[in-house]
């Protein structure tokens, strides 16, 4: 209950103290003849005539703590809520109009012409026409002129349409409170989001779940109506229960008053509500209810419309920095503006968004928070703008804003992806400062940044923690750690993962199996490379080509070619055809053993199976040739690396370099060791031995 509608219950209450004894004699109520043009022209007095059918006057029952207007009959009904708010607002507005009116009148020949009307009103109320009149411009009954009644009905629209504006927010207070809302902002607090952007966002919420109720509430109306006409009970039961469904809500078109099932009572508890601080205290009320109901963005048209379109076309090249004062200047935006604006440019111009929500980031009505800033971060994190991204950042701290929970996490997302892993571990420092705690993505971020760094170790010590605050970590971070601790030929670092991965619930499959052979095998283990072969075929999997090769792989560091002629037979028995990748390392051991009739021989099947050789496979073609000596061939495949010279490894270049001198391609070693340096890579091991053999040694030709 508003402190205006107090206030006009304590105004009706004292016209009926006052006007008690005056209309309480025989000759009943008196009602005006003269028309009350509602203008400003002046009149004096209002002319009274007793009714033809005069009414009793209505009892007063005073009290020390109340002030009641009741109805002898009944008066122990239950006061009507609806309709005392009516008449209450009915009789502040009516006040004001008639002082208008006639403003040489005293207070107590207002208050006569109020009574007057306000009990006329009521007597349209129990009548069955008044509702039907309301918003109609024609007078009910000629005790008043028609400019009179206009105004009445003006009035009473202008009482319910407020009443339905109070009753939405009171609905809306309800739903603020909702548990789903206070759910939703106890998550949202807890990602760091507070302050204004929370408080918009459980508006939005509210606002959204009464939407939602009044939907399912629109159902069932029609769900009644239904029922209503197939019991043929006509239109007289879909109004009553649209009534019973709706209360008291108003149609947007033509306002309805409230069914009066009860007496009118008026309960007024020993407070003067009449002392003009109320009606201050009442503005406050009514603007912190606006906060409830957000103004919308401003209407634009005219000039400011052709600005705001020369925005929409405009390109990222252009100067947008006049088009933007001057929609200033006309438009006089406040932040739901700038918001609209912002919108709009992100569905008809993506390109150019970040560039006008960088520069509205300095407008004052704009109204920048964190979350503003952070989005826009983000956003430049996505295209991998670092510069553009810290540059934000820097104007963000510098205009007073410290870092956020939010913010942090996307800082966190960024300097992974670009690889900076020191600016990693600040932003997440931060983030742990703040007391929150990294999520699942923020954790593979990590993970994913220390795998690249090649700090296998550090990552497996992000991953304990997860595991310590049971967060279950993916697949594709288990092996992520374990394909970099084979790179690192670190098996026992290997083994952990896989152990980790089996006590998580993640069985051996092909793929971490394969990382285990090629561990193994890099460290010359071939027996536990064979046991994990095998393990292939008891989980129910077949080895594939990568598979094999890296099994085959680790024969050849031990030199135990007749294991591995073995191996390749019984997997040929089974169905298992080779495939570049054996052949591969096939070629590159028969090489070194200088059987260049028999690699041949499987040079020849590789160029069957139709499939591009890798790099590695012209790697060790070129050592084994120019190791035998033979010039064309050697030559031929070094042509082939130098045109492929960005995908080799620091090591392939020493595997072809020590080729090429072993042979006596002395100066073809030279020229590949300054491309070894252009790639970035520098051994001055090998400067020095290609050196040394050439002043001592002799190439060997095979023609």
């Amino acid at each position: 209950m508003s402190f205006r509608y107090l206030v006009c219950r304590q105004s009706v209450s004292k016209i009926t103290a006052r006007l008690r004894s005056q209309y309480a004699a025989a000759y009943g109520f008196a009602t005006l003849t003269d028309p009350i043009p509602i203008s400003t022209r002046s009149a004096t007095h209002a002319a009274f005539k007793p009714l033809q059918n005069p009414r009793s006057p209505i009892p007063f029952n005073r009290g020390i703590h109340s002030a009641q207007v009741v109805d002898s009959v009944d008066s122990e009904e239950e006061d009507d809520g609806g309709v005392n708010e009516f008449l209450s607002r009915f009789v502040w507005i009516m006040r004001q109009k008639l002082n208008v009116a006639y403003p040489g009148c005293d207070k107590e020949t207002v208050d006569g012409m109020l009574m007057v009307i306000v009990q006329k009103v009521v007597e349209e109320m129990e009548g069955s026409g008044f509702e039907h009149k309301l918003g109609q411009r024609q007078a009910a009954s000629e005790d008043f002129s028609e400019d009179l009644w206009t105004t009445v009905w003006e009035v009473s629209n202008m009482v319910m349409d407020d009443m339905h504006k109070e009753a939405k927010k009171e609905k809306m207070k309800g739903f603020l409170h909702a548990e789903e809302v206070k759910e939703m902002c106890r998550f949202a607090g807890e990602i760091g989001i507070r302050g204004d952007m929370l408080r918009e966002l459980r508006f939005k919420w509210a606002r959204e779940k009464m939407e939602e109720t009044e939907f399912y509430e629109s159902l069932e109306r029609l769900r009644e109506q239904e029922k209503s006409q197939e019991k043929g009970e006509g239109g007289e039961a879909v109004q009553q229960a649209e009534a019973e469904a709706g209360g008291t809500e108003l149609n947007a078109e033509v306002a309805s008053l409230p069914k009066r099932r009860g007496k009118i009572r008026y309960n007024i508890y020993g407070l003067d509500l009449s002392d003009p601080k109320w009606v201050e205290v009442a503005d406050k009320i009514h603007e912190a209810g606006e906060v409830i109901w957000p103004k919308g963005p401003k209407p634009i048209s005219g000039k400011c419309k052709l600005v705001t379109e020369k925005i929409l076309q405009s390109t990222e090249a252009d100067d947008l920095c006049p088009l933007l004062a001057e929609w200033v200047e006309l438009l006089q935006p406040n932040r739901i503006d700038w918001i609209n604006l912002l919108d709009k440019l992100k569905q008809q111009n993506p390109g150019l968004y970040i560039k006008v929500a960088e520069l509205v980031l300095d407008e004052k009505s704009f109204q920048a928070n964190i979350r503003d800033y952070s989005t826009l971060i983000d956003a430049y994190a996505k295209k991998n703008q670092l510069e553009d991204a810290e540059r934000i950042l820097k104007k963000m701290t510098e205009n007073g804003l410290e870092l956020d929970s939010l913010t942090a996490t996307i800082l966190v997302h960024m300097y992974c992806k670009a690889g900076n892993l020191e600016r990693a571990k600040q932003a997440l420092e931060s983030l742990r400062s703040q007391g929150f705690q990294p999520d699942m993505k923020v954790y593979d971020s990590m993970i994913k940044a220390y795998v690249n760094a090649n700090e296998p170790n550090l990552g497996e010590a992000l991953l304990r923690e997860m595991e310590a605050r049971n967060i279950k970590p993916s697949k594709e971070i288990y092996m992520a750690l374990l394909r970099s601790f084979s790179q690192r030929i670190d098996v026992r670092g290997a083994e952990r993962i896989v152990q980790t991965m089996l006590l998580a619930g993640f069985q051996q499959d092909l793929e971490s199996c394969s990382v285990l052979i090629e561990a193994y095998g890099k460290v010359g283990d071939p027996d536990q490379a064979r046991y994990n072969f095998d393990n292939i075929t008891k989980v129910g999997q077949k080895p594939d080509d990568k598979c094999t090769a890296s099994m085959i792989a680790a024969y050849a560091k031990k030199n135990l070619l007749d294991k591995a002629l073995e191996l390749l037979l019984q997997l040929e028995k089974d169905g298992f055809e080779p495939g570049v990748a054996t052949y591969t390392v096939l070629v590159d051991w028969l090489g070194k053993l200088q059987l260049v009739s028999e690699a041949e021989q499987l040079l020849d099947k590789i160029a069957q199976l139709g499939e591009a050789p890798p790099v590695q496979l012209h790697v060790s073609i070129c050592n084994m040739y120019a190791r035998a000596g033979v010039e064309k061939k050697a030559l031929q495949a070094l042509g082939v690396l130098e045109a492929k010279k960005e995908q080799l490894s620091s090591h392939e270049f020493e595997t072809i370099i020590r080729g090429l001198t072993a042979g006596g391609f002395f100066q073809d070693a030279e020229r590949m060791r300054k491309v070894m340096e252009a790639q970035g890579f520098l051994s001055d091991k090998l400067m020095m031995n290609v050196m040394g053999k050439s002043l001592f040694s002799k190439r060997p030709l095979m023609r």
